[in-house]
């Protein structure tokens, strides 16, 4: 069984030195934009070339995430950065934007590309399905157990990177919008304002139910090997250098085997924790067990002492790279050493001929003591050959000079790559014009009011039986199946239930990921895409034409002029009315509760810190918070331009509401505004484009 790959953040250029001086076997980083860590300090183009130089010369490998969605007018900075990557070259690429991927592939086909845990991915057939389009490396989604984490790796030969020490968000990664739509700082811009660790209270919960412990799976290494994860992944980007550092050689001596001092781990868990650590996700037992805050303890317990010792962990440079020297001394040439590494790479250098030994000839065993003096640099020795003829003498000095030379020169040749080939390509989408614009609605149930039937397609839960499907569609309602954002496990159900779908009549499927999506297709579905697969730019609406989508829905995250403005032949829409939906989790908010999960009859509600209400669906596999008010355009419909359809997302209303609100819209005039709250969400506002601050938190 292969150990995994350590990898390390780094936020910066110290927490880069520390990671790989305390043993990470590769780094993650961000250039200076489109980062999902932006308020890191993140690397420059100057930084970002010397830390590229630094980790290859000591076998560290560079991976460069470029894992944000894009906007249309950011793709082409976008592309100079990856363009930028492949002149240094870094190893691989992560991404989260299916447009970057799109033109990625086509400029620079070498280059590795990772998929982002931004993206999603849980199941065999979405790990399947990024492999397909040119993905190396998937990064599984956090809240994955080792069993299902086994099965991705049974059913595809793709890598699998995993998490194994670090914070959790309460959402699956790439499906939060908590933070864009409470204060426009996008979390799949990698500027989330993090609100999910303010008080928010679930019924019977501990009033902080939002808040995950942080996991830690250090000393479960071994585990993670077994169930198929190529790389172990350290979370922390936003983290101080002691953390990358205690983090990665508590996991290096975990991947190799070797027991983790017990003093290390309590110095990991006093520099950053919350309450503890966990490894609910992993072992299948969600829960109470899983919550926990930042509390005062945790913070006073990252004294200057624990500090201190960390920062004995990076203070010198690790000897990772093994040497092999060979010393000629013959009468009358000059000395020569040669040293050579394992990846073909070699030194050579000379100095002054020898001189007549006038007292004690030079020994071989005297050269490798000389020899084996490699302190301070990220050599050890591995082997010596000696050549010497007899009666000769060598100054320790010249044996020092030489040693010094060829491992300069040897670690400037490991530093330097050929750079991996990129053809600037040219994208331009034919501007997009949409048809006749029609209505579709969601429904969290199966309770249709008579209005939908005037809908082009009505989407209703997963948990609706197949008979239920089939006599709505009799009655003359446009029915269509929702699939789960969330299909943790759920694969092998899924294609049953596809299954079933199809012969109660039922021909389209809505998908809000890349994992739902393949299935679908595969059951030889129409698929038509939901907000959540993050489409904000043409490019990425090229990418899913050719995946196979028949439509799909924008992010709610772009403006309607943002929106309008998107080309291609793909038809699209928008979410017109409707608690949009916040928060993805697997871990229920309302099973922080003494007796856990209780299977709600009712949707419970998450209740903030004002007294404003979330209410909460459980979809299966997760849960989904809703936004507290409806969005609401009815009065606006002459706003929104150049969609071919709309969406209606229907959750607590009841019966009459949903009758006013689908008659509102079916009647193309402007409505007025429903009585009590509503929001016009980000589709005039927008959200923040530039990091607020540059604290790390």
């Amino acid at each position: 069984m292969k150990k995994p790959e350590v990898l390390a953040p780094a936020g910066g250029p110290e927490g880069l030195t520390a990671a790989v001086r305390a043993g990470a076997d590769a780094v993650y980083l961000g250039a200076s934009a489109f980062s999902a860590r932006a308020s890191a300090q993140n690397f420059d183009r100057q930084a970002l070339r010397e830390a590229v130089s630094y980790c290859h010369a000591r076998g560290v490998k560079v991976y460069l995430a470029l894992n944000t969605l894009l906007l249309e007018q950011e793709l082409p900075a976008a592309l100079n950065i990856f363009a930028e990557a492949c002149t240094l070259p870094v190893d691989a690429v992560l991404v989260q934007d299916t447009g970057l991927l799109l033109l990625a592939r086509r400029c620079t086909p070498e280059m590795p590309v990772h998929a982002s845990t931004q993206m999603s991915l849980h199941t065999p057939a979405g790990a399947k399905a990024a492999a397909q389009a040119g993905m190396e490396r998937v990064v599984v989604a956090r809240e994955m157990s080792l069993q299902e984490i086994a099965e991705i790796h049974a059913a595809c030969p793709v890598e699998l990177e995993a998490f194994v020490h670090g914070a959790l968000c309460m959402s699956v990664s790439g499906q939060c919008y908590f933070s864009s739509m409470l204060g426009a700082r996008s979390g799949n811009r990698g500027m989330c304002a993090q609100p999910c660790r303010l008080p928010f209270s679930a019924p019977g919960g501990t009033g902080h139910d939002l808040s995950l412990k942080d996991l830690s799976m250090i000393r479960r290494m071994e585990e993670l090997a077994e169930a198929g994860v190529a790389s172990a992944k350290i979370e922390g980007r936003m983290k101080r250098p002691e953390y990358a550092a205690a983090a990665s050689r508590a996991c290096r001596l975990a991947a190799d085997g070797e027991e983790v001092p017990p003093d290390l781990m309590r110095n990991l868990g006093a520099v950053f924790s919350r309450s503890g650590f966990t490894t609910g996700y992993l072992d299948g037992e969600r829960g109470r067990a899983m919550f926990g805050t930042r509390t005062k303890e945790d913070v006073t317990s990252a004294t200057e002492a624990v500090f201190s010792d960390l920062r004995e962990l990076y203070r010198r440079e690790l000897p990772r790279v093994p040497v092999r020297f060979a010393l000629e001394v013959h009468a009358g040439k000059p000395v020569r050493l040669t040293a050579r590494d394992s990846e073909s790479h070699s030194a050579c250098a000379e100095d002054a001929p020898p001189e007549p030994a006038v007292n004690r000839p030079m020994t071989a065993e005297r050269c490798r003591e000389q020899l084996q003096k490699t302190g301070g640099t990220p050599f050890f020795v591995e082997q010596i050959d000696c050549t010497i003829g007899e009666g000769l003498s060598v100054p320790v000095s010249a044996l020092n000079r030489l040693r010094r030379a060829v491992l300069d020169e040897l670690e400037q040749k490991r530093a330097a790559r050929e750079p991996v080939p990129f053809t600037p390509c040219a994208f331009h989408e034919e501007p997009h014009t949409a048809g006749p614009r029609k209505l579709r609605a969601h429904f969290w149930d199966d309770a249709l009011p008579e209005a939908a039937k005037d809908c082009e397609l009505v989407y209703l839960p997963y948990k609706t039986a197949p008979e239920r499907m089939a006599a709505l569609r009799a009655q003359g309602f446009p029915c269509a199946l929702e699939l789960p954002r969330g299909l943790f496990g759920l694969e092998a159900q899924a294609r049953k239930r596809l299954q079933q779908m199809k012969e109660a009549g039922v021909t389209d499927v809505w998908a809000g990921t890349l994992d739902a999506a393949a299935l679908a297709k595969e059951a030889g579905l129409r698929v038509h895409g939901g907000f959540s697969l993050n489409l904000t730019n043409s490019a990425a609406l090229e990418w899913y034409t050719a995946f196979g989508l028949s439509d799909a829905e924008l992010s709610f995250e772009l403006t309607v002029h943002q929106a309008a403005a998107l080309g291609g032949a793909l038809p699209r829409g928008l979410i017109a009315y409707g608690r949009v939906p916040l928060m993805l989790t697997r871990n229920c908010p309302a099973a922080n509760g003494p007796q856990g999960c209780l299977q709600c009859k009712t949707p419970p509600v998450l209740t903030d810190r004002k007294g404003v209400q979330f209410p909460i669906r459980c979809t299966g596999a997760c849960s989904e918070v809703v936004n507290s008010v409806p969005v609401w355009m009815a009065d606006r419909l002459n706003e929104i331009r150049n969609m071919d359809f709309l969406t209606l997302r229907f959750t607590t209303e009841h019966m009459d509401e949903r009758q006013r609100v689908l008659e509102a819209y079916c009647s193309g005039n402007a409505a007025p505004p429903p009585p009590g709250s509503f929001t016009r969400g980000l589709y005039y506002r927008g959200f923040q484009t530039e990091p607020a601050d540059r604290e790390r938190r």
